[in-house]
């Protein structure tokens, strides 16, 4: 049977990315709390899994190195500073070597968004579209893409390889 402890952190950082990709689909923009609170809440998440320091330690490390690159991508304009501190706080819940598979499942997850928010774009360009307002948002051609939905994406793919999840078990 699964104790309370081990089921709030595989609650927690999903709902917390899951509501990242969705106020990234419809605003363009990912809340600095949800980062954030991300942050803070790994803490009591590995204390609760009973992650020894040195994991912690290292998963530490791999989100400064994600923060380090998002703050990198972001002075290029590749991504927003929602994205870039999303893309870290996701890193530091994996740990190492689930950030390798986070990266990867992110990297897919965008491409695949790009190429049908491309072709979206190119079919509501020639058919009226109804909708709300974000949505139109969405499909305008010269709009950026919500990355924060492929991060989510690549986050809830790696999760069950993330350090707090194959630890306890």
């Amino acid at each position: 049977m699964i104790m309370t402890t081990t089921l709030v952190p595989a609650l927690v950082f999903p709902a917390l990315v899951l509501i990242a990709a969705a106020r990234d689909a419809t605003s363009f923009t990912i809340p600095n709390w949800i980062s954030v609170t991300a942050l803070i809440a790994f803490f009591p998440a590995a204390l609760a899994v009973g992650a020894p320091p040195a994991l912690v330690l290292s998963a530490l490390g791999v989100g400064a190195v994600f923060l380090a690159v998002g703050v990198v991508m972001f002075a290029f304009g590749w991504i927003g500073g929602g994205d870039a501190k999303l893309l870290a706080a996701c890193a530091l819940w994996m740990g190492w070597p689930a950030a390798m598979t986070f990266l990867f499942w992110t990297s897919a997850a965008g491409g695949a968004l790009a190429l049908v928010l491309l072709g979206a774009r190119n079919l509501t360009r020639q058919l009226p579209i109804g909708g709300p307002l974000w949505f139109h948002r969405l499909m305008t051609e010269k709009s950026d893409i919500p990355y924060g939905v492929a991060i989510a994406a690549g986050a809830l793919a790696a999760f069950p390889a993330s350090l707090l999840m194959k630890h306890p078990f």
